[in-house]
C-alpha cells in the first residue's frame, strides 16, 4: 500500500522545507509542491490559470500514485479551504493508498517572525504577511490532522509526520 501525504498550511509556515526533509526520510518517495505549478511571470490568478494549475497538480499526483517506483507521495500546498482538498482528492485514484491529511499550524507570533525573516532574506514580499496570518485560523476548521510547528524545526516536523501519521 502506498502512502499519500497531503500537507497544508499557510504561507511561510514551513511546508516546503518539511516536505523536503520528509522526502529524504521516507523510502521510494516523491515530492510535489503545488506552488511549483504557479511559478510564472507575471503571476496571474484568474479562472483559466486556477483551472490549469489544478489540472496539472492532479495529473502529476495521479502519475506518481500509479508509478510502481514510488511508495510515498508527498504533496504540499496552502489548501486553506476544504473545497480545495476535496477537489484534488476527487480526481485521484486512491485505491491501495493510505491517505494522510495534515495541516501545519503555529502561533501567530511565530508565523509573523518566520515571514519577517523571509522578507529580510528577500524570499518573500511584505504583502504575504497579512494574508498568511489571516489564513492561519482557517486550517483549524479543516478535516485534517493538525501538527503544531511553533517550536518545531522542519526536520523535526518531518520526523513527527514519518513516525506518527
Amino acid at each position: 500500500m502506498k502512502n499519500f501525504y497531503m500537507i497544508g498550511g499557510t504561507m511561510g509556515i514551513g511546508k516546503t522545507s518539511t516536505c523536503k526533509f520528509l522526502k529524504n526520510k521516507l523510502p521510494n518517495s516523491v515530492f510535489l509542491d503545488g506552488d511549483w505549478c504557479w511559478d510564472m511571470n507575471p503571476f496571474q490568478i484568474n479562472n483559466e490559470t486556477k483551472s490549469m494549475v489544478m489540472k496539472n497538480i492532479c495529473y502529476m499526483l495521479n502519475n506518481f500514485l500509479k508509478c510502481s517506483c514510488y511508495d510515498n507521495i508527498i504533496f504540499c500546498w496552502v489548501m486553506h479551504k476544504q473545497e480545495i482538498i476535496n477537489s484534488i482528492l476527487e480526481t485521484l485514484d486512491l485505491s491501495e493508498v493510505k491517505l494522510h491529511l495534515i495541516s501545519l499550524v503555529c502561533e501567530r507570533q511565530t508565523l509573523y517572525d518566520r515571514l519577517m525573516s523571509d522578507v529580510a532574506a528577500g524570499i518573500r514580499n511584505t504583502d504575504v504577511i497579512f494574508r498568511s496570518i489571516e489564513y492561519l485560523p482557517l486550517f483549524y476548521k479543516l478535516n485534517t490532522d493538525l501538527l503544531d510547528v511553533t517550536d518545531v524545526s522542519p526536520e523535526q516536523a518531518a520526523n513527527l509526520i514519518r513516525n506518527n501519521y
